[in-house]
């Protein structure tokens, strides 16, 4: 990676192909079979999520992006001026872009990624257009705690977790994830926060089945990735995506369907699949407003403010940490 004086050296804490074995074997060896999500975003996942983005079906990044452009200036006058900014999962960097240019003097920015390919690009991207901020990437599982880096003279932290990304924790690990986040940036910190809400059950399964293939793309890829890194032999014409919501739980479930009776090698250790046998790959839980607010609450944060575009099928959330 290019470094100028306003760009940092990538600060590397990726999982090792060790933990990636691990989590594969342990996923695969349970009674129902799971992988983990954050897994999925490898270079080419990472391109084929930018890609699902950009579908018709899929209505939560457009609607986001609209959202945020309209509202940033109403953020920045509750946040206050030179702020570090951390993004949790910073994928491309579109949206952050609204948001630096639309805070009043940041003077940070640090974006935390798992894919090392995505995040230097959107880096390398990003830094020329603003240099008069400090730019500090960090490759890393942003669900485990991690030292922040120094970032020189700010006036607190400002946490960004758009994309609806808490929906793929469970209300419990959502919970265990803010309240993490509260401890890491410390008091007078805020934190926006992009949470999908629930609307009809038509909608949300075509966002996860668009109709050109990119999610069911999206989805085997993990396989494919297990085959590239760890020796795995996974036939992907033998594996079919699936996804639905569950109005009881309150969330999509992607899974992928073997399609045959199978055993799969990973690492030198064999899995049978039995023919429909799935495994379960993600969830992504739609809130209410008030459901959320009552979550961020619970860990400790105070909920300032709450935006949704003219339609509400997604929600902007500003946390403050007294």
């Amino acid at each position: 990676m290019q470094c100028n004086s306003r760009l940092a050296q990538l600060v590397d804490l990726s999982p090792s192909a060790a933990e990636f074995r691990a989590s594969v074997w342990a996923g695969l060896g349970q009674p129902r079979k799971t992988l983990q999500a954050k897994f999925f975003y490898d270079a080419e996942g990472s391109r084929l999520f930018e890609e699902i983005c950009a579908t018709p079906e899929y209505y939560p990044t457009r609607t986001e992006r609209k959202l945020l452009a309209d509202i940033t200036p109403e953020i920045s006058a509750l946040v206050g001026p030179r702020r570090a900014v951390l993004e949790f999962g910073s994928g491309s960097g579109i949206k952050t872009r609204t948001l630096l240019s639309g805070l009043d003097s940041p003077v940070a920015y640090v974006p935390v990624e798992i894919s090392r390919a995505a995040l230097i690009g959107a880096v390398s991207e990003l830094a020329p257009d603003y240099p008069a901020i400090h730019i500090v990437p960090v490759c890393a599982d942003y669900t485990k705690p991690f030292a922040l880096p120094d970032v020189g003279d700010a006036e607190g932290w400002l946490g960004f977790f758009p994309g609806s990304t808490i929906g793929n924790f469970t209300p419990p690990q959502a919970s265990q994830f803010l309240a993490q986040v509260r401890r890491m940036l410390g008091s007078g910190s805020r934190m926006i926060v992009g949470v999908d809400l629930r609307k009809d059950k038509a909608v949300l399964d075509a966002a996860y089945n668009d109709a050109a293939g990119v999610t069911a793309a999206f989805n085997l890829n993990l396989l494919a990735r297990i085959n590239r890194e760890l020796e795995g032999d996974f036939d992907l014409d033998q594996f079919a995506h699936r996804a639905f919501y569950d109005e009881e739980q309150g969330r999509i479930e992607m899974h992928l369907v073997s399609q045959q009776d199978q055993t799969v090698t990973v690492s030198g250790r064999q899995f049978a699949f039995a023919a429909g046998e799935t495994i379960h790959t993600e969830n992504s839980y739609k809130y209410d407003i008030e459901r959320f607010r009552s979550l961020a609450v619970s860990t400790g944060w105070s909920h300032r403010s709450v935006w949704t575009d003219s339609d509400r099928l997604f929600s902007v959330h500003l946390l403050v940490c007294e």
